[in-house]
């Protein structure tokens, strides 16, 4: 440990000399800006490590349970375990992708779960994040600087090694590719990851594209390099959002998709990792039925339990977050990132009559009486 914090400016230095960098988007302007370093760790006992593993498991096993049920037979709606308007007004849910499945069947090859813990040291889930999941590449070369400044802190501490992260990400690509080389598609040099796309790409071998670099014909999937000679693609590890994917699909206005690559994926041609239409079971309104979702696919109890969480399209939940509206957190089931936040206490009266109205028209004050919203208490303050 203290070997970390005495190289910690090293480290930074390091950092900063190789362009290890994310980016923001703040009043419409990018900005980006180094990543920063903290050398105090968080540490991990060995059993509290595979208690986290086995419920994180436990939990991407279930949502890609779902994911496949919800685009096929839809069996836990008719089962009644969740209200249909909680799926199909979900805005990750994608009507194009229903009765698609994916090669191999893996809907999210790549899951991003949130952890945090209490101050009972309990484990609690945030959110999940199976659309376009990132931050891996920051912890691996962090980690890498790490032991070039500091060898001898992982030479005599038990250390578990991330350094495979790049091989594992390589083998998911492997393991779905459907006939030909793997590819990394960037929405290019000014997205907020754009470090990590090329250092992923550089680490597993996959080839950087943008959408430009990627055509479709007779229904496959084709890189063409700078000479103009064409590869076909067998799996795309994609970091741009659904609605840009495929400009014949979703979002026409997307200038950074593949024209036409849905229908190689719909035909089984290619792999895209993660899989259109994810978002549905990332939404933050589908969150609060994650637990249930774990034992009717698995006939398990959950592993690792969501934050308290209170859905106001609930009578006996709305209650209770109108008598605590002061200590709880709200969130726009629509939105991510940060975005749509509301902490109860920050809110003046009239703001808070406002906002526990009944829904609105107004799109500044929709009322927390709509699906739209859903309050989420904070065991951690």
């Amino acid at each position: 440990m203290d070997g970390l914090i005495a190289h910690s400016e090293t480290i930074n230095k390091l950092l900063a000399r190789y362009g290890v960098k994310f980016g923001i988007y703040k009043n419409g302007e990018f900005k980006e800006q180094l990543f920063p370093f903290d050398p105090i760790p968080r540490v991990i006992g060995h059993e509290e490590f595979a208690y986290l593993e086995k419920g994180l498991k436990q939990r991407v096993d279930a949502l890609n349970c779902f994911l496949r049920d919800i685009y096929g037979k839809k069996q836990i709606i008719r089962d009644g375990v969740i209200p249909e308007e909680f799926v199909f007004s979900a805005k990750g849910y994608l009507p194009p992708c229903d009765g698609v499945v994916p090669p191999k069947g893996i809907y999210s090859h790549i899951s991003g779960i949130d952890l945090v813990q209490s101050k009972n040291d309990s484990w609690y889930i945030l959110e999940d994040n199976l659309r376009v999941p990132s931050g891996a590449s920051y912890p691996m070369i962090a980690r890498e600087f790490q032991r070039k400044s500091a060898p001898t802190t992982f030479l005599h501490n038990s250390v578990i090694d991330n350094r495979n992260y790049a091989q594992m990400l390589k083998g998911v690509m492997d393991n779905v590719n459907t006939g030909g080389i793997n590819v990394i598609l960037s929405p290019g040099r000014y997205n907020a990851a754009f470090f990590e796309h090329s250092y992923l790409a550089e680490r597993t071998g996959a080839v950087l594209t943008t959408g430009s670099d990627l055509v479709c014909e007779n229904d496959n999937l084709y890189y063409v390099d700078y000479e103009g000679k064409k590869r076909r693609v067998g799996a795309v590890y994609r970091r741009i959002s659904d609605e840009y994917l495929d400009p014949m699909t979703f979002c026409e206005e997307s200038v950074i998709g593949i024209p036409h690559v849905f229908e190689a994926y719909k035909k089984g041609n290619v792999a895209l990792l993660n899989a259109p239409g994810n978002g549905v079971a990332d939404d933050k309104g589908i969150y609060y039925f994650v637990p249930k979702m774990i034992r009717y696919y698995l006939g398990e109890d959950a592993i690792l339990q969501n934050a308290p969480t209170y859905l106001p399209f609930y009578a006996e939940d709305m209650k209770y977050t109108l008598d605590h509206f002061d200590n709880l957190v709200i969130k726009d089931v629509a939105e991510a990132g940060g975005y749509g936040v509301v902490f109860g206490n920050s809110l003046t009266k009239e703001q808070k009559a406002d906002f526990t109205s009944a829904p609105s028209s107004s799109a500044s004050s929709p009322g927390l009486r709509s699906r739209e919203k859903f309050a989420r208490v904070s065991p951690f303050w």
